[in-house]
């Protein structure tokens, strides 16, 4: 089986039950070792990270162990930064044998043909969120932000983010928008229009839960996340679906 699930934003400040929250996650992960050939972890799995030369974050120590057992088991583990976690370099490769994907790829998994992607940047129209993205993936910026100490930086980014966070309505992302008006689903679509031969969009990063069947052949995904929904999603076999995770289940 191969599994996919994104935005856990673990070390979140505006999530108050964030221990359990990782607890859990790592429970899902430990229940489903023996079964899994691969998982692919599509982006803001933590809520802020920057890898300094000898320095990461704080913390997820059960939550990094727990991909280093997968690892050492022989599970492939794909992780995607996401438009929080950006600063990913050799850590997670090196320390823990993660495969590290910087941008969205294609993938063909038991002969059918996938697109995995964060979803940030994707079609999303905000000029304000694109303009901040150039520069957190700007390499003088991230040059720049290095300077800073450590307990300066990361105090800084896990901020920044719960600012993000709770500026929304209940700290909630918008609801589905609709076809004609959620930015993911228009870019897939235009996107089909030169790769026809893609079965199934995969994305994080909206934290909503949407199963779409764009035409006869192509299907997208949205996983929901790990905050609220605690969804993935599971390729068994030639059948691709939605799971929501109840410990003890």
């Amino acid at each position: 089986m191969i599994y996919f699930l994104s935005d856990a934003h673990l070390g979140s400040l505006a999530i108050p039950h964030r221990r359990m929250q990782e607890r859990r996650l790592v429970n899902f992960l430990d229940e489903i070792k023996d079964k899994a050939e691969a998982i692919y972890l599509l982006g803001d799995m933590f809520d802020f990270w920057y890898e300094y030369r000898h320095v990461v974050p704080k913390g997820y120590t059960r939550f990094l162990g727990k991909l280093s057992e997968l690892t050492d088991l022989g599970v492939e583990v794909h992780f995607f930064t996401g438009n929080h976690d950006i600063w990913a370099y050799d850590y997670l490769e090196k320390e823990c044998g993660l495969i590290l994907h910087k941008k969205p790829c294609t993938v063909e998994l038991n002969g059918k043909t996938f697109y995995l992607a964060h979803g940030d940047g994707l079609g999303d129209p905000d000029p304000k969120f694109r303009f901040i993205r150039s520069i957190f993936r700007n390499r003088l910026c991230q040059r720049l932000f290095s300077w800073l100490h450590p307990d300066l930086g990361v105090a800084f980014g896990l901020a920044w983010a719960k600012h993000s966070r709770l500026k929304r309505p209940d700290g909630l992302e918008p609801p589905y928008m609709g076809e004609d008006k959620e930015y993911l689903v228009l870019y897939a679509k235009d996107y089909l229009k030169t790769h026809p031969d893609i079965d199934y969009f995969l994305f994080g990063h909206r934290h909503i839960e949407l199963d779409l069947q764009l035409t006869h052949q192509s299907r997208m995904l949205i996983l929901g996340d790990w905050i609220k929904h605690f969804t993935y999603a599971v390729l068994d076999g030639d059948h691709l679906y939605v799971e929501n995770y109840q410990e003890g289940e």
